[in-house]
């Protein structure tokens, strides 16, 4: 497959339940080339834009990697998960009933800007060279240091108490589990991120990125 082993940027939109690696493999697969990448994990739960780089185009994972990313998705309020997402069960229910829209709105500030953020338990950052979601799933919690990210826009599109559908434009590695978790907390009653699909990286938009099944019908077309 020439065009893929000499260098491609392909724009997908990543299906729900796969993993990034997934999605990788899938393309090594499809294209019969070894060097592929992506620019950016996103979370098997989430959805939406995918950079995978191949050939010589690997070499602008880490270019496409700082850019800055944009969401939308739903965080469901009243209640936590260990992992921040619907990967693990809520824990016990909060009640709503006095959580008024006008502090749901006004919560947003203090998350809009440069902010602290620590990463969840639940994710492939390394400690002492090991992904940490290890050490979390065996009930260890691992310090982690909050780190500075930039939340450079974050909307309520809606609210359908308990959820909250939010728009959310923010800096290289910004968790928006740690995000849906951190205003839960803020608002008093707990949350988590229930739906997140990526529509934007940089310049790049999910509008013109293939779906898994449209790139396996142009590689088949391509190998006849």
């Amino acid at each position: 497959m020439l065009p893929y082993l000499d260098g491609k940027v392909l724009l997908l939109d990543k299906p729900m339940r796969w993993t990034s690696f997934d999605v990788v493999r899938k393309v090594r697969n499809l294209t019969r080339v070894n060097k592929v990448g992506h620019a950016g994990t996103l979370d098997p739960l989430a959805t939406g834009l995918l950079i995978v780089c191949t050939g010589k185009f690997t070499k602008k994972i880490n270019e496409y990697m700082g850019m800055e990313k944009e969401y939308t998705g739903t965080f469901t309020l009243g209640a936590t998960t260990a992992t921040y997402d619907l990967e693990s069960e809520p824990g016990e229910q909060t009640d709503l009933s006095q959580l008024t829209s006008d502090a749901v709105y006004a919560a947003t500030k203090e998350f809009t800007g440069p902010i602290m953020q620590t990463p969840p338990q639940h994710s492939a950052i390394k400690k002492d060279g090991k992904p940490v979601y290890l050490s979390a799933r065996k009930g260890i919690e691992v310090k982690l240091e909050p780190r500075p990210v930039t939340i450079y826009a974050f909307e309520i599109e809606k609210i359908e108490l308990p959820l909250v559908h939010f728009r959310v434009i923010c800096s290289t590695g910004t968790y928006i589990r740690s995000l849906a978790n951190d205003f839960g907390a803020a608002l008093g009653v707990g949350g988590y991120m229930s739906s997140l699909c990526r529509t934007r990286i940089g310049e790049f938009k999910l509008s013109d990125a293939q779906e898994m099944d449209e790139l396996e019908k142009e590689i088949t077309f391509l190998k006849r």
